[in-house]
């Protein structure tokens, strides 16, 4: 188990450094002048010979290389930057703002896991029929509706009609339910869809045949000995999506005003916030990564023939 560990984790820094590269060439990929970019609506009146020494102090005028090595450097140091718009530095943003991310991404996957569990097993053993065909349908329109069209939907039934929960912001566990119900319902269709496939073909396998024949309880050989054999690809999308959340769910974050990384991400791209951007994109990517390992460290976990393999 531990060489296995110890090669995914190799494994990870060029990934990693490749993530590096890809978000300092966002500097350069971005249309007009870093400079101006940086300086925003300050950069209005500075003369050329002002802007080639801003060029100078922050190393602008140097090889892309030697640019690279010194952002590699400050990156590995913990140092991403400081944020333009606020002054502060990116990791002090991205610390203030990613309780609330972890927070909504935790009570979505929980809602979605749940949902999409429950609809996939039941779709599952009784395939064929109209529950089979309702969970089918439910998870259709769970990929089909967009999560800001289901957000403004929820905030005009519960929050405008009804009255029941405040619409946007974030404060006390109502204000949770429904951008959490928002992104737990959209991911909850991934999570059905993949446990169904993976349920039905485990059903159909000899050993599960034999366990009928045997005489085990129904709940034990559908619990016990089919959804933990189903439970490979399913944790793989539950992975996916939970890593995706992590770097904010933007459209949900900016319908529900929730102040979390994505709705941070939007506001540094229309201020033009590079050094914000890169932060928080590197930030974002080395989370995912990190997601996907403790996901490849889980199959192991659930079958210890992958460690041999």
């Amino acid at each position: 188990m531990t060489t296995y560990v110890l090669r995914r984790l190799v494994g990870l820094v060029p990934v990693l450094l490749g993530v590096t590269l890809l978000v300092f060439a966002m500097v350069w990929v971005s249309p007009g002048d870093p400079v101006l970019a940086i300086l925003g609506e300050s950069a209005q009146g500075i003369d050329r010979a002002s802007l080639e020494e801003l060029r100078r102090a922050y190393g602008l005028d140097r090889p892309l290389a030697v640019q690279y090595l010194d952002y590699l450097g400050s990156v590995l140091q913990g140092d991403l930057g400081v944020s333009v718009r606020s002054g502060r530095t990116v990791v002090a943003e991205i610390a203030t703002r990613l309780p609330a991310t972890l927070l909504l991404a935790g009570a979505g996957m929980t809602i979605a896991i749940a949902i999409g569990l429950s609809l996939g097993v039941v779709a599952a053993l009784r395939r064929g029929t109209w529950i089979d065909y309702l969970a089918v349908l439910v998870a259709l329109l769970g990929v089909s509706v967009p999560v800001f069209w289901s957000g403004l939907l929820m905030m005009m039934l519960f929050a405008l009609t009804l009255e029941w929960l405040p619409a946007s912001g974030i404060g006390s566990w109502r204000h949770l339910v429904m951008p959490a119900a928002a992104i737990g319902f959209a991911s909850s269709a991934f999570i059905a869809r993949i446990t169904r496939s993976s349920m039905v073909d485990v059903l159909r396998q000899d050993y599960v045949r034999t366990a009928r024949a045997k005489g085990l309880p129904p709940a034990r050989v559908d619990l016990g000995h089919a959804l933990r054999n189903a439970l490979l690809p399913v944790v793989t999308v539950v992975g996916l999506q939970f890593g995706s959340l992590l770097g904010g769910a933007v459209l949900t974050e900016t319908v529900f005003a929730w102040p979390g990384i994505g709705r941070m991400l939007v506001d540094a791209i229309r201020s033009r916030d590079l050094p914000l951007v890169q932060g928080t994109v590197l930030f974002v990517a080395t989370g995912f990564i990190l997601v996907n390992l403790l996901v490849d460290l889980s199959y192991a976990a659930l079958n210890p023939r992958i460690r041999y393999d």
